[in-house]
């Protein structure tokens, strides 16, 4: 099944409960539709509001070090157009309480989630098989 539509959860079917205020976050994703989906499913699903997002990661590093207190929520590819996700990930070694990094990738090995919390995610998820968990993480933790 093509990730990009698992995104498309019918809101009547879900069990995830928006936040009463809306969180505010930033998308570092090169796939256009991935992204799309991604940020519109946000929106319904948990209220969230997309500020931003970057397809590179010198874009994406580029804005978190001038909106360094902008954002709750990071969600970050590893494999960009140019650039990694590792970098991006790296830029917020410093992030407040309340922000939260999380890393989507279609490349979750237990190697590959071993390097991101190390490097400072607070998540990793697989955008092929843990969707659901993805969503229950933000909805929980914001």
């Amino acid at each position: 099944m093509n990730p990009a539509m698992t995104y498309r959860l019918q809101r009547q079917d879900s069990a995830y409960a928006p936040p009463s205020i809306g969180v505010k976050a930033y998308v570092v994703e090169d796939n256009l539709l991935i992204r799309d989906n991604l940020m519109e499913t946000l929106k319904e699903l948990l209220n969230v509001e997309v500020i931003g997002h970057a397809a590179t990661e010198q874009a994406a590093c580029r804005w978190l070090t001038t909106h360094s207190r902008d954002w709750q929520l990071l969600i970050v590819d590893l494999f960009l157009l140019e650039g990694t996700g590792f970098g991006v990930i790296k830029q917020c070694l410093r992030h407040n309480t309340k922000q939260r990094v999380v890393v989507l990738s279609n490349y979750a090995t237990e190697d590959i989630r071993s390097r991101c919390l190390a490097r400072g995610a607070d998540a990793v998820f697989d955008k092929s098989t843990e969707l659901e968990q993805f969503f229950s993480y933000c909805a929980v933790k914001q």
